[in-house]
């Protein structure tokens, strides 16, 4: 099955509900303008129930099939937040807002996902009920995890919940996905070396380096993915910020050291948080300092469960045809927060293709709107293969 001929014809319209929402890119939790369109279109394609509030700015919609035999209840997830960067990618619908911009493709998301919900509104082709999750504070504010404890899968009665994100690099139209982790957990660290500030030209000698020290732990990480992780599994520790001093000739007291970590596997994540602060205060104390680490757990891995996994490969194959389908992409150390309602509940994400154009989060990112009609297609056939009407 190609793309939904209905789905077709709301192409343009999707496309400048997208222009819209990327003109106006809002960030983390205050996506009042976006939520509020969201709502108000949801309630014009006629949807059953329209909630707003949920994790604090989250849309969701619940679309009843022309049957309830089955008892079935799936849930579909789009992002709503844009990221903090100045845009530079010379579209005519550019952001309006400064230093704000949709470099990530969440405005196509929204787009897609309120195409699917006016169609599934109109043909009510299933048995069961279809729950259309629109959510704030995808980038770094883990709305996914807010919508979760603000009762999203309870209150619904959700059964089954997935995801889909734009991938530039995957050919356009092109699905992928894998059973199990699919992205990886993302934390952050923050190591603080205390050492004995003092002259850093006449008296060295009397001063405890504290720059020294952290140069030193930086180089000393690096040997916990080398030599404690085991080599068939993954980890990523980064450190990204140095922060120290403010005279060319005085050693600071002291130097505060920040980076990101990604694993993918809980018993890698584990080992690598204990390891960074032995290592750190290890170093530390070996050159006369010390040194107290901040480990952050942020977003967990994101694990697609196998069946779901299976369930989204079936119809991607169905929207874009079996050879435009990856069904064991290898994982990307990307996060995602959607992990949350993975481990709420049994589902599974998949990436979209789009084709040559800048990586997300770039200033240059050009979403491509001929994808938004196979999102929105693989959205239909997940709801009418997994709750056909018969």
């Amino acid at each position: 099955m190609p793309i939904v001929n209905r789905i077709a014809a709301l192409s343009d319209e999707m496309a400048a509900w997208r222009h819209d929402f990327h003109e106006n890119p809002e960030l983390l939790y205050e996506v009042h303008r976006t939520a509020g369109i969201v709502a108000d279109r949801l309630r014009e394609f006629g949807c059953d129930e329209v909630v707003t509030g949920i994790g604090r700015t989250g849309v969701v919609g619940v679309i009843r099939g022309r049957k309830s035999n089955s008892g079935k209840t799936i849930g579909l997830r789009a992002d709503m937040d844009a990221l903090p960067i100045e845009e530079t990618s010379g579209v005519a619908y550019a952001s309006k807002i400064p230093g704000k911009m949709h470099a990530c493709g969440h405005d196509g998301h929204t787009a897609m996902l309120l195409g699917a919900a006016k169609y599934l509104a109109e043909t009510r082709n299933f048995d069961g009920t279809a729950i259309v999750i629109f959510q704030p504070a995808e980038e770094g504010g883990a709305g996914g995890k807010a919508m979760v404890d603000d009762g999203l899968m309870t209150r619904w009665g959700i059964q089954e919940v997935y995801g889909l994100h734009n991938m530039p690099g995957i050919p356009e139209g092109h699905f992928a996905t894998t059973p199990g982790p699919m992205l990886a957990a993302s934390d952050s660290v923050q190591i603080f070396v205390h050492g004995k500030g003092g002259h850093a030209g006449a008296a060295p000698h009397e001063a405890i380096d504290s720059v020294l020290i952290g140069a030193q732990i930086i180089n000393a990480l690096q040997s916990i993915v080398s030599r404690n992780v085991d080599p068939l599994k993954s980890a990523v520790i980064s450190i990204t910020m140095f922060e120290a001093g403010n005279a060319f000739n005085v050693i600071p007291e002291t130097v505060t050291l920040g980076g990101t970590v990604r694993t993918l596997h809980p018993e890698i994540r584990d080992l690598v948080e204990r390891r960074i602060g032995e290592v750190a205060a290890s170093v530390a104390s070996a050159y006369g300092g010390t040194a107290e680490t901040k480990y952050i757990r942020l977003y967990p891995a994101t694990v697609n469960h196998a069946h779901e996994a299976g369930v989204a490969v079936e119809v991607a194959r169905d929207v874009a045809g079996a050879d435009r389908v990856n069904e064991r992409l290898v994982p990307m150390m990307g996060g995602e927060d959607f992990a949350f309602m993975l481990e709420a509940r049994p589902g599974a994400m998949v990436f979209l293709g789009m084709g040559d154009t800048p990586m997300c989060h770039h200033p240059a990112y050009k979403f491509n709107d001929n994808i938004l009609g196979h999102g929105a297609s693989y959205w239909v056939r997940l709801v009418e293969k997994q709750m056909p009407a018969g």
